[in-house]
């Protein structure tokens, strides 16, 4: 990951659409099954899943998986490209996951599901990342959450 980005909300609000600040500025989420890639699969080497608002590389194609959350989910990102953050709204403890390049909100991150060997879940807003064609800028090793932080999450899917 190269330097922070930061900008004005100003600034972003000049480079994302209305419905791409919502959920990466305002930390939205889109309804559920209705994201551009809940059911976009591709191939591994195929492509990556990139920052919407930085360009920062943060999920493999070969770490997503079918969830059936009606969210893209992937079960480890890029070494460093993401960032977490308890997260008490609604109610609940979360963890929120966000770009390590620019903060910009991604979704929730679940363990203690069993839907993968990571056991992992990265639950993510379609509007937050875009799929890019080809091998990432540079070869990049893949964590997971619990790998970097050491600790237990929440489990369970209830508002990503």
């Amino acid at each position: 990951m190269s330097e922070k980005v930061t900008k004005s909300n100003e600034e972003w609000k000049q480079i994302l659409s209305a419905k791409e600040y919502q959920v990466l500025r305002a930390k939205g989420t889109e309804p559920a099954g209705t994201g551009e890639y809940d059911k976009f699969y591709p191939k591994a080497g195929e492509g990556y899943f990139a920052c919407r608002g930085c360009g920062n590389p943060l999920y493999s194609a070969q770490a997503k998986f079918n969830s059936g959350c009606g969210w893209p989910a992937f079960d480890k990102c890029y070494a460093n490209s993401v960032s977490t953050e308890v997260d008490n709204s609604f109610g609940m403890r979360r963890v929120e996951i966000m770009c390590a390049k620019c903060d910009g909100h991604l979704g929730h991150v679940f363990e203690g599901e069993h839907l993968t060997s990571t056991n992992e879940r990265h639950c993510v807003n379609s509007v937050s990342v875009r799929f890019v064609k080809g091998a990432p800028p540079a070869e990049i090793a893949e964590e997971t959450v619990a790998d970097k932080a050491g600790g237990a999450r929440p489990s369970g899917c209830l508002v990503c």
